[in-house]
């Protein structure tokens, strides 16, 4: 695609890197400074072509600061294009696509018309949380998928009559379109969280058929990893045998991989919309199809 242009922002500078190479589109990097006071300050490191314009940057932790990033990435980008892209692999305040308690802000709704107020004219993001939060987008936004290139990279790996197990019922459907692809069969966990505290236990009763088994706890992203530790400790006493973690968007907050390596996951995968060493799969494909 000669008359486009990947911009990379420093949260996901080699996931565009990738992407351009798909596209055989042109590639600006940027660079980053952070003064004292933590203002950013953004710089592109070469002149965008006059024609479409794809800005890449997740906003993961610090969300805030990338959402700011992003943001500006995208108001530069305008100068030289009203055709711009945005992708957003991982989108931070997703979660928030609703009023769940009284006086609650819907914040994404506020991010989207933040985005289109730059100038983004498209979006596209990996695995958002909710369906329902695209709703809140008045530009063209589409969702793509990352649980087949997971499935596809867990079929490599020799496991014994493995399951996959969603750690929750909200996450089943993405279960069984995992071992769809996998072919094999899934279940669903039971779980409560508190709205009010975020603590989560697991209500199921006992499981006969995870015994000997090797397991796939299957998520879309996971932050402290508190569901996966809860799913892991009641799988483990149900006397599985070695339980594995695919995920699209790995924050790992804090010590959450310690926690969960500690309550018996034996590995984590995830994708390359957060760059982490757990990243052992690439979107960068299905983002360039999506294109």
């Amino acid at each position: 695609m000669s008359n486009v242009t990947v911009i990379g922002g420093n949260a996901s500078g080699d996931l565009a890197r990738r992407l351009a190479r798909k596209l055989k589109a042109g590639f600006v990097g940027s660079s980053l400074r952070v003064f004292p006071d933590g203002e950013g300050k953004i710089t592109l490191l070469g002149k965008p072509k006059s024609g479409k314009i794809i800005v890449v940057n997740s906003t993961y932790p610090p969300v805030d600061s990338n959402l700011v990033y992003t943001l500006a990435l995208i108001s530069k980008a305008s100068e030289y294009s009203n055709q711009i892209t945005a992708v957003i692999p991982y989108l931070g305040y997703a979660r928030q696509d609703r009023e769940f308690l009284a006086g609650e802000v819907v914040t994404l709704s506020v991010i989207a018309d933040l985005l289109k107020a730059a100038g983004a004219s498209k979006m596209i993001v990996v695995d958002i949380h909710s369906q329902m939060g695209m709703k809140h987008f008045k530009i063209p936004i589409r969702n793509v998928s990352a649980i087949e290139e997971l499935a596809r990279y867990f079929k490599k790996m020799h496991l014994k009559d493995p399951l996959v197990v969603s750690p929750d019922s909200g996450g089943a459907k993405r279960a069984e379109i995992f071992a769809g692809f996998y072919g094999t069969k899934y279940i669903a966990l039971k779980k409560q969280r508190d709205r009010r505290n975020g603590k989560v236990r697991i209500i199921t009763s006992e499981l006969d058929d995870v015994r000997g088994r090797d397991l796939i706890l299957v998520d879309d992203m996971i932050s402290t990893g508190g569901s996966i530790v809860k799913a892991t400790e009641f799988l483990k006493k149900q006397k599985c045998r070695r339980v594995f973690v695919a995920c699209t968007h790995a924050l790992l907050i804090g010590d959450a991989e310690r926690k969960m390596r500690k309550a018996g996951v034996t590995q984590i995968v995830s994708t390359n919309t957060i760059p982490r060493k757990t990243a052992a799969v690439d979107v960068a494909g299905i983002i360039a199809k999506a294109i």
